[in-house]
């Protein structure tokens, strides 16, 4: 059994993640998340909002998961977020066909449809279930549609990022920030794909949890006031130049920005915060990397692009974040669907002089002449620059018909004006964080194995920041005299935040596994000791260590503990000795 069945069974077992709809046979690409699950994916999200919606002063928003169409028009989903299929002609399984050659093309993604048959024809591949021909390669729109309201008129999609949510409501959000640039929005929520074949647990579902943000800024300035603050961490950086070398290259953020290895300060800035947020929820930096997208995969519209990337056992690397520069793609784009202005206006130091050409159409002619289209008409004249208002026919483009206007019925000339500033379309960083993913690159990263007495012990060395239960509170047995006690330290625990789970059943060694393999962090347990000292143990979960504290002295010193105030080796008397009893649990 590698480490990928021993953590999914663990996650399975002690109620992480279960597979969703198992009483109906379940579907695949849909995970429920358990009693221990659930709150360590919301403490995941939570520490995730300190970094960037506490620490950052980002606004947080909340949009519908259903889109009109529209939207997705504009974000280019509608004509290209989807997957080339092919079908066996005998058993009529569906694969994605750039999967079945991605062992002879390096980048099958940049291929087209007709060339992805072409090398599956050229290498005879067969159907890998019954080994039969397959079909040519088609498109498949991996969105869910629906209708919206009766009738069928209004159709819409169930989104498939959160990130059009900020885009649509950047109007109002640029209100909301008085107007200034930069600022930014973020959004946590659910998106959905309506995958082929779903497989690798929660690495890829149909259903899943992202947290993104939408920081819109001048493309004028791209250096970031506070990237003093990260420009001394040092990374390994998988740039386009590492991958063709082999291997990341270690340096600094601010190394990495002066050698061009990343685009710009703002971009490295939330790289680096990205790479912090994912160490301080448990991803191990050795198993870490970030991964600067190759030139024929980074989207048309990007600056640049970097994901981060986890190493886990039977999958190899896979991505959990990407951080990209989208300059103005986005925002444009809205803007031509819907006919909305989505430019700032930017005000200059100090307002300089300019020449403007005015064009002046004679409404007096044109209103009789084109009636109710007189205003349209005059103003595409007004857009039009010099050398198109030259000639004896002046030609304009309206609403995609061309109308001829005579030069007699239009005059202009240049005047000097005073100019305040400018209106410019913002760029667009956008990190995007997979929880589902970093959820279970947590749970991976933490599962570690060890003998205790000849027995196997197996641990989640969950950060305490993370873990969904903090402390365990054991009584040594299930006795009246050491249960009061217990339980008022169950509730003084709950009162100040702490995470707490009460267990009686059982030998206490077996208490200690169980909790080990969930990823508590300290055990108190109460004993005859408590009863006649005051006195009670705290046990460390991954030494196994345990100190004795006195009762009034227990929630401080955990509190403590919990916020790296206190080592645990100073946090009371050691307990010399100190035995773990019988074999784990089952």
């Amino acid at each position: 059994m590698d480490n990928y069945e021993k953590v999914t069974e663990l996650a399975r077992r002690r109620g992480f993640l279960w597979p969703a709809f198992e009483l109906y046979g379940g579907a695949a690409g849909f995970y429920d998340y358990g009693p221990l699950g659930a709150p360590l994916k919301r403490r995941i999200e939570d520490i995730w909002r300190q970094f960037f919606v506490i620490k950052e002063g980002f606004a947080e928003i909340e949009a519908p998961t259903i889109g009109v169409e529209g939207i997705f028009q504009a974000s280019g989903h509608l004509s290209g977020f989807s997957d080339p299929l092919t079908s066996c002609k005998e058993c009529k399984e569906i694969y994605r066909a750039d999967h079945l050659i991605k062992h002879i093309i390096e980048v099958p993604d940049a291929l087209s449809n007709q060339e992805i048959y072409s090398v599956i024809k050229e290498n005879e591949i067969g159907c890998p279930e019954c080994g039969g021909e397959l079909s040519e390669v088609y498109e498949f729109n991996l969105m869910f549609k629906t209708m919206i309201g009766p009738g069928n008129k209004m159709a819409g999609y169930l989104r498939p990022e959160t990130a059009q949510g900020m885009f649509i409501n950047f109007p109002r959000l640029l209100r909301y920030f008085r107007d200034r640039l930069p600022f930014a929005a973020v959004q946590i929520g659910k998106s959905y794909r309506n995958e082929i074949s779903p497989r690798q647990g929660v690495i890829r579902l149909r259903e899943f949890t992202q947290a993104e943000a939408e920081i819109f800024i001048d493309p004028r300035d791209k250096t970031h006031p506070r990237f003093d603050e990260v420009k001394d961490v040092r990374m390994k950086f998988y740039s386009q130049a590492a991958q063709e070398r082999g291997e990341p290259e270690e340096m600094t953020f601010g190394e990495a920005v002066e050698r061009g290895v990343v685009a710009h300060q703002m971009l490295a800035y939330y790289v680096a915060r990205t790479y912090q947020f994912l160490l301080a929820v448990g991803v191990s930096p050795e198993r870490m990397r970030f991964r600067q997208h190759q030139s024929d995969e980074m989207a048309h519209y990007a600056a640049d692009c970097w994901d981060a990337e986890v190493l886990l056992d039977r999958l190899g690397w896979i991505e959990i974040v990407g951080i990209a520069d989208r300059t103005d793609y986005d925002l444009k784009a809205h803007m031509d669907i819907s006919k909305v202005n989505l430019k700032v206006f930017v005000p200059f130091e100090k307002p300089v002089k300019r020449q403007k050409l005015v064009v002046k159409p004679d409404m007096k002619a044109l209103g009789p002449r084109f009636k109710g289209q007189a205003k349209a008409v005059a103003e595409a004249l007004k857009s039009l620059n010099p050398e198109e208002l030259e000639g004896e026919r002046i030609l304009i483009d309206l609403g995609g018909e061309k109308i001829e206007i005579d030069s007699s019925l239009v005059s202009y000339e240049t005047v000097e004006e005073e100019v305040r500033g400018e209106e410019i379309v913002p760029h667009v960083i956008e990190p995007s964080f997979g929880i589902d993913r970093i959820t279970y690159s947590v749970l991976d990263h933490a599962y570690y194995e060890d003998t205790v007495d000849g027995e196997a012990r197996s641990v989640l060395r969950l950060s305490p920041a993370v873990a969904p239960i903090e402390v365990a509170v054991l009584p040594l047995m299930d006795r009246d005299e050491l249960v009061r006690p217990a339980r008022k330290i169950v509730d003084d625990l709950r009162v100040l935040g702490f995470r707490v789970d009460y267990d009686t059943s059982g030998s206490i060694g077996r208490r200690y596994r169980r909790n080990d393999e969930i990823g508590t962090p300290y055990d108190v347990t109460v004993d005859y000791e408590t009863v006649e000292q005051g006195t009670v143990t705290i046990r460390d979960r991954d030494s196994m260590n345990q100190v004795r504290v006195k009762v009034e002295e227990l929630c401080e010193k955990l509190e403590q503990l919990r916020s790296g105030a206190l080592k645990f080796e100073d946090a009371g008397e050691p307990v010399s000795s100190a035995k773990e009893q019988e074999s784990p649990a089952a």
